[in-house]
């Protein structure tokens, strides 16, 4: 099996996980608690359990040089990302938001080719901003004609999750996939903590079982675990391509959304779906240049 064809199976493996992520954290907010605490609170319930993993298998503290990266990984993935798809979760559906962040593909790759050195082809990039451009058509059509404040920290929450997957992913080829967000993770710490504290005192710890059982996911599965495939996809088979796989997971939150919050997926919903999944496939045909590993590289 090539290096690229298990990047894209792992991708697969860490979008099935992310796929809940939306409906998790809608229940978790719709069921009373702060969207601060669950956006950022995930983060410290996840950089704990990560802190633990790197103690028990020993890892050494990364070298200095790819300390600027991890931070940059950790302000995408650990505080954007997290932060400002919870606050967009209080006012629309998980299943808007999963078509909206159907832009992550996009995002990403051009993060990748900024700050990674990689090449897309310009038919690749074409059918990246074809991809983009339906998710954007989506959000306006469910809007009434308007993106409305959440599609924008949706779009915001897509663009942070692009420059923390593209350079997770690079740093993964010399660091290790599950080392990057575990690290990452215990480098945002000082700056999740205090934040977290603050709301605390207003958290509704009488909040049923199921709300608690969607933070819980959120923390473990979402910002830890899925990172574990993610990332170490990503460094296989290469950020552009592998992150197109994300627009998969677009049937995957509209039918965990479908099952877990009851929401109905109408045919438009389904359409632009299809529409916005089927460049995966001709993304999958553009070529994509590669720049050769360096240990001393810089974002």
């Amino acid at each position: 099996m090539s290096d690229e064809l298990k990047g894209m199976l792992l991708g697969v493996i860490g979008v099935a996980i992310f796929s809940v992520t939306l409906p998790a954290t809608r229940i978790a907010v719709l069921g009373g608690l702060d969207a601060v605490f669950v956006g950022l609170g995930r983060a410290v319930v996840a950089a704990l359990v990560a802190a633990v993993i790197l103690a028990v298998t020993r890892q050494p503290p990364p070298p200095r040089r790819h300390w600027k990266r991890l931070v940059a990984v950790a302000f995408g993935v650990v505080l954007g990302f997290p932060l400002f798809m919870t606050i967009a979760m209080q006012t629309v559906a998980a299943a808007h938001g999963g078509i909206v962040l159907g832009v992550l593909p996009l995002a990403t790759t051009a993060a990748g080719a900024v700050l990674c050195g990689e090449r897309p082809s310009p038919g690749f990039w074409a059918v990246a901003f074809l991809g983009g451009a339906l998710v954007v058509g989506y959000a306006m059509i469910d809007g009434a004609g308007a993106l409305r404040a959440a599609d924008l920290w949706l779009l915001a929450a897509a663009a942070s999750a692009g420059v923390g997957y593209a350079v997770g992913g690079e740093l993964s080829r010399s660091l290790g996939g599950w080392q990057v967000i575990c690290w990452a993770l215990v480098a945002s710490l000082p700056f999740i903590v205090p934040p977290v504290l603050w709301v605390l005192p207003a958290v509704d710890w009488g909040a049923p079982p199921t709300v608690w059982a969607g933070f819980l996911y959120v923390a473990l599965f979402s910002q830890l675990l899925g990172f574990f495939a993610w990332n170490r996809g990503l460094a296989l088979g290469g950020v552009a391509r592998v992150g197109q796989v994300q627009l998969l997971q677009l049937f995957m939150t509209l039918a965990f959304s479908a099952v877990l919050l009851g929401e109905t997926i109408g045919p438009v919903t389904v359409l632009f779906a299809l529409a916005v999944v089927g460049t995966v496939a001709l993304g999958r045909r553009m070529p994509v240049t590669r720049r050769a590993l360096k240990e001393d590289s810089e974002i």
